[in-house]
């Protein structure tokens, strides 16, 4: 199962992904995308880390998704990805419009082609008002691009707010 989890800021929606990876019983591995800069990111990615269960294989994976997803491309794995909006501005910091478009194609097609339990994490942007510069502009206009054609690539979409999981896509 293909599963998209979509939410704000602090909307809930890691908690409910972490949820439904730990709902397998299986193996998880949790590919964390972020990068930190700063000693507030520092402070954010410690708060995961301590509601994560220690068992679960992490790899710290920034820009790479597609390698990293054929590498682990087995019925029996159980990933989450989280998340892929700082995946997409990890890569649009490197300002190599080449890399940004063959990294977000190689992996669609690794998400396509993936056999076993996948969540993927993402931020929804397009609740808000217009950005004021550039940089955020396109950073909404990949990050809603790249959320349709996942959407279109799972089976399961959930969009959670003050969370609460709303689902927007269920298989039949």
């Amino acid at each position: 199962m293909k599963h998209l989890v979509l939410g704000g800021v602090r909307s809930g929606k890691s908690a409910f992904a972490e949820k439904q990876v730990l709902a397998t019983g299986l193996a998880v591995h949790y590919i964390a995308t972020s990068q930190v800069w700063d000693e507030e990111m520092a402070s954010r990615v410690a708060k995961h880390q301590q509601g994560r269960p220690a068992e679960w294989q992490l790899i710290e994976e920034p820009l790479a998704l597609a390698d990293t997803l054929a590498r682990l491309n087995d019925k029996e794995n159980v990933l989450i990805i989280e998340c892929v909006s700082l995946w997409i501005s990890n890569l649009l910091c490197l300002e190599d419009e080449a890399r940004l478009v063959a990294e977000t194609n190689a992996f669609l097609k690794a998400v396509d082609a993936f056999q076993g339990s996948l969540v993927i994490v993402s931020s929804e942007v397009g609740l808000g008002i217009m950005p004021i510069n550039k940089l955020a502009r396109r950073f909404g206009d990949e990050i809603g691009t790249m959320n349709q054609k996942l959407a279109n690539l799972t089976e399961r979409v959930t969009f959670v707010a003050a969370g609460l999981p709303m689902p927007l896509k269920s298989p039949p």
